[in-house]
Parts: structure tokens; sequence; C-alpha cells
């Protein structure tokens, strides 16, 4: 199927076409033709499935141009994953006359006041937004189309007042476009009170098997182990780019402070960090400045680095999507990748049952200690096996010896 084959006009697909995109993705071909026939949507889809142009280009071909009113708002949790939105969509924007801004905090309020007052779409995060609405910089009451992306997030970081309140200041009869990595619960809710009569898909894609990726995972018995595991991968000579996995934004900040005392250069991002601390951490780690960045899963996502050889779980993910779209980082664009993750005993009987349903139930056990305690790296049992005189020649030698005798 072609991205003309869903309906989306000639301007829109020749703008694809010349940046290489010519096959629409899973959830592309999903969701496209009911945005662009008006059906409110509810959509589940993970980080890095391709969504942002799912919503993106029947906005595009929806929208038309306007100066005087803001005709499609598109709410971000993170200000990362705003720019980003905008960045995608730029060039198919410019080939319909659109125009599009990006508004989120930590930033000074007149380049976006100026950006917005002119924008035909908007992608923000919502206190941002608020703040603008306060100031009488924007009115929503012309939205056509409204998109809530990574909702469940907004959820999770404390934005749904913030949200209701932006929500009820679009018209009643708008079109919304509802995606989350989850529908259930608190996000299903909320999904159901923002949207009439939706179309739901769900796009859960499986580990990519194509991808040349080295799955392993460490068990260790401390969390002090799992730094001297992180270490010992650091300073692996063949080790290139590398992500790290943290689950709070203090213990990336934290991290990047022992390894530091280790002689190991790192930097981090999360929700704490400026937005100009968080893109010039994120400039460094593409130019290869310094090769390891500690991040939050919030703060990384929408993150596509290049040339990333490993990806570690310092702190285990949470769910099966989590570790999908942590470790496909990397083994991009046929190039060879590891990812690497460690897990404390609280956590074998989750991270098993992620390993299972992943189809890596051979590489967790081959991570679990035999006799208990923490399995050794290679290097450190070869150190070991030598120190004690248990080294593969060794061994071959008192064989060799012993058989000697016996024929005597």
């Amino acid at each position: 199927m072609s991205f003309a084959d869903l309906g989306i006009s000639k301007p829109v697909v020749n703008a694809l076409a010349k940046r290489g995109i010519t096959e629409p993705f899973a959830v592309q071909e999903m969701v496209v033709s009911d945005a662009l026939d008006g059906h409110d949507l509810l959509v589940q889809s993970p980080t890095g499935s391709g969504k942002t142009l799912a919503f993106g280009i029947p906005i595009v071909d929806v929208v038309e141009p306007s100066r005087d009113e803001l005709s499609a708002l598109v709410l971000a949790p993170t200000r990362e994953l705003a720019s980003q939105i905008v960045d995608e969509l730029d060039s198919i924007c410019r080939a319909k006359n659109l125009k599009i801004a990006a508004v989120y905090g930590g930033v000074g309020f007149g380049p976006q006041i100026a950006a917005v007052r002119r924008a035909d779409i908007v992608v923000a995060t919502p206190g941002r937004l608020e703040d603008l609405l306060a100031r009488g910089v924007a009115k929503l009451d012309r939205v056509q189309i409204l998109v809530l992306d990574e909702a469940d997030r907004m959820l999770d970081m404390g934005f749904k007042p913030a949200v209701s309140r932006i929500v009820g200041k679009t018209p009643d009869d708008r079109q919304t476009l509802f995606f989350s990595a989850t529908l259930e619960g608190a996000t299903g809710k909320l999904a159901a009170a923002y949207t009439h009569k939706a179309r739901t898909h769900t796009n859960k894609p499986a580990l990519d098997s194509k991808a040349d990726i080295e799955h392993s995972f460490v068990h260790v018995d401390s969390p002090s182990a799992k730094f001297e595991q992180l270490t010992s991968q650091l300073r692996d000579a063949e080790r290139g780019r590398t992500l790290v996995f943290v689950r709070t934004k203090r213990g990336a900040d934290r991290l990047v402070k022992r390894l530091r005392s280790k002689e190991l250069e790192a930097v981090a991002m999360h929700g704490d960090k400026s937005q100009s601390q968080r893109e010039r951490a994120l400039a460094r780690f593409e130019r290869g400045d310094v090769d390891t960045l500690i991040a939050t899963d919030v703060a990384a996502r929408g993150i596509d680095v290049a040339e990333v050889t490993h990806v570690i779980n310092f702190d285990a993910p949470g769910d099966q999507d989590s570790y999908t779209h942590r470790i496909g980082r990397t083994g991009r664009a046929g190039s060879r990748g590891a990812g690497i993750s460690f897990v404390l005993s609280d956590q074998v009987g989750e991270m098993g049952r992620i390993a299972r349903d992943l189809g890596l139930s051979a590489e967790f056990e081959l991570g679990r200690p035999s006799g208990g305690g923490t399995p050794a790296s290679r290097q450190q049992r070869k150190q070991r096996n030598d120190n004690t005189g248990n080294s593969p020649a060794r061994k071959r030698r008192r064989r060799r010896s012993n058989r000697s005798k016996a024929a005597a």
C-alpha cells in the first residue's frame, strides 16, 4: 500500500517521497483513512511506531491555510516531543502552505507568541499553552482537530487538570485523535470522555526480529552490583554510543556523578533540566563529544539518535512495550546492537515474563547465576580462572598430564 492509496493529497505524497518516505507504517495504514474521513480515533500505539505521521498527515490534508485562526492543536507531554513533532511535520506543512509552531516551557515567550499568532497548527505542552491562553495570545474556539499524543504520559506527569481545561476551550464538534501506549484504566476513561463514537485501533509492534540485536540479562544481587556491571560495560573497548535508562530524574543525575568519579564521562536528560540543558546534552551525544547518555523514559520519548551500539537498562523497564522501545534504539539500519538489562532478585519474576513474551527466555535464563550470586563478566571470569589455575589452557595441560600418568 502507498500513501496515495490512503487518500492523501499529491502535494503531501510528494513531500514525503522527497524524504524517502514512500510506504506507510502499520499504524499509518490503520488510522489515516479514518482520520481523513473525520472520525474520532482511539489509537494504542507506542513511541517509534510512526504515529506522528499517522496523525500529522490527516491534519495537514484537512486544515486550510488561515491568517487569523488556529485550526489544529496537538498536545504533547514533553518539550522534546513537541519540538520533534514540529520537525517531523514541517516539510509536509510547507507543501500545503501551512504554518506550524511549537509551544513549550523553558524558553522565552516572545518568539513563541509571534509564532503562535501566525500558526495554523500548534504543538504544545499543556503548561505553556495555558500560559499563552491566559495572556490572550491564542484562542481555541476554531480548532477543528485536537490530538492528544502520549496521553498516558501526560496523565503520569500530572497534566490531567490542565488538559481538561484546554479541551474544554475547544469546540464540541471538533475531531479528536487520542494516541496512547495504553487505553486501559484512567487513560481509557479520559479517552472516552474526550471522544465521540471513536474508532479504536491497536498497534503493538513485536520486537523487530530483523534487527541485529544481542539481548542479554544480567542478574545482580544488589544496586551496588548494578553499578559495577555498568562501569564494566562502559569500559568495553568495543562499545560505541550508549543509552542508559534509569527510572527517576534524581537517579539519572546521581548516576552521572558516580560515573565521573570513575573517570567515565556521561550526560543526563530528564524533565528537571532546562530546555537549553537538554538540547546541549543531546547535541553532545549526537556529535560524539560524549558517548554515554543517561535518560528517563519520559525524557527519551521520541528521541532518535543514529549509531547507538548499546542500550543498557540500568533500571528494569516496567513492561514489555518499554523494553521493546528502549532496546529498539540500537541495531538500526543494518547495524549490530546490544541490549543489556540488569535484573535484581525482586525483579526476576516480572522480567522473566517480559522476556518470555518477547521470545527471549533462553537469553534470560543464560544470564541467571547457577549457584547463587552475580554472574561475572567474561573478562572477570577469565581473570579469576587465570588466578586460580582454572584457565582453559591449564585445564588441558592437567588432563594431558593425568592421561600420561594413567598410561604409565
